[in-house]
């Protein structure tokens, strides 16, 4: 019998060996992650806010709108 894996074949692993690998890797992932500083953490923070907002008073005032003309076609 040889080590040598075919192609296509996988060695099992156990469950603990598969939960370590499995936060190995996520570790090994988050430090490739580039993480923004504090200044670029708030602008994106503010943008984030102003964009909802924003679209909050768009959706408000189309449905203000909707509901004027509802009552006017049926009220």
């Amino acid at each position: 019998m040889t080590d040598v894996l075919e192609v296509g074949e996988e060695k099992k692993l156990g469950l603990f060996a598969r939960i370590g690998l499995f936060y190995r890797q996520i570790v090994s992932e988050l430090r490739k992650v580039v993480w923004p500083t504090r200044k670029q953490l708030s602008t994106y923070t503010a943008v984030v806010l102003v964009f909802v907002t924003f679209i909050i008073a768009v959706v408000s005032l189309l449905d203000l709108v909707l509901t004027k003309i509802v009552f006017l076609v049926f009220g």
